[in-house]
């Protein structure tokens, strides 16, 4: 984390958004510690150049790790001001308190904002002795655990039994991904997720040739991906039990919303189907799978 002289600020990451809107979260942390002003703060991520290490994106880890890298990185930020700030307000570190963007000496009148404390950094004269200049700090983050988000999903569907179409009805999801930092973002989060399990779970399937071997999906004119309009409006509830694990207390939400939706869609179509003694059928759940079980079931069936 960069401070400029004008007082704004630069955020490198070494995680990487794939449209998870990262840098609305991690700016919202940084608003949370040091009540920045998101639009006066750049935020960038993967770029090599720039950024000193990182892996991307991958197992729900840019927030427990990234965000709580960044939440170290701003409280060495509000150290190294609070030594600043109480240099320029005639005062010891120890009696300079920091909260909601403002250093105060405690017991009087004197204030200064980080923003202020920032400008001040660049300039050598208004700096304590030894202090080197600029305000800039650096944050990592290695758990000792894993985190364990939680949650139930439930599928509701509807089974043509003369094509074997299988409509969502409805889908209602409760998750548990600790603290919440964006409720709006999460949960978007967590469509995605569910629509990537429609996917898997009623269309994607990969077809060869039976003759030569040659794959047949060659373009997303013959391999289907699910749309829009195959979707209910998801109704979503977020339950939040904190961590212990990180200083976010926050839980890794990139696999809520896939992992369960393979299992509660499936589930539901297996239910729909017991009424023709199916109990069980593979991934992925095409039409032409169900109306080929409902059929060879019909004939199994005793007189």
């Amino acid at each position: 984390m960069r401070f400029n002289p004008s007082g704004t600020a630069t955020v490198l990451m070494g995680t990487k958004s794939q449209g998870q809107g990262h840098e609305t979260t991690f700016k919202q942390i940084l608003h949370e510690k040091l009540r920045l002003d998101p639009a006066e703060v750049q935020f960038i991520d993967g770029d090599t150049d720039r950024v000193a290490f990182g892996m991307g994106t991958n197992g729900s880890r840019s927030t427990v790790i990234g965000g709580s890298a960044l939440a170290i990185a701003a409280d060495k930020v509000i150290e190294k001001g609070k030594r600043i700030a109480a240099h320029l307000l005639e005062a010891s570190p120890a009696e300079v308190v920091f909260a909601d963007g403002i250093y105060a000496v405690t017991g009087t009148n004197k204030s200064m904002t980080l923003k202020a404390v920032a400008k001040s950094a660049f300039v050598p004269a208004r700096l304590p002795q030894g202090l080197e200049g600029g305000l800039f700090e650096t944050g990592t983050f290695a758990p000792k655990s894993d985190t364990y988000p939680n949650g139930c999903h439930v599928c509701e569907v509807e089974v043509d039994p003369e094509t074997g179409e299988v409509k969502l009805a409805a889908y209602c999801v409760v998750d548990d991904v600790g603290t919440v930092i964006n409720p709006l973002t999460l949960k978007g989060q967590i469509h995605g997720g569910i629509a990537q399990g429609v996917g898997q779970a009623l269309l994607e399937v990969v077809t060869y040739d039976g003759d030569s071997g040659q794959l047949l999906g060659t373009s997303f004119m013959d391999y289907a991906m699910p749309r829009a309009d195959m979707m209910p409006s998801f109704t979503v509830e977020l339950a939040e039990d904190p961590t212990t694990g990180n200083p976010l207390r926050v839980k890794g939400g990139g696999e809520a919303g896939i992992t369960p939706a393979l299992a509660a869609i499936m589930n539901a179509v297996v239910d729909a189907l017991s009424a023709h003694g199916i109990a069980h059928l593979d991934m992925p759940a095409t039409p032409a799978r169900v109306w080929a079980a409902i059929k060879a079931a019909t004939r199994k069936a005793p007189d």
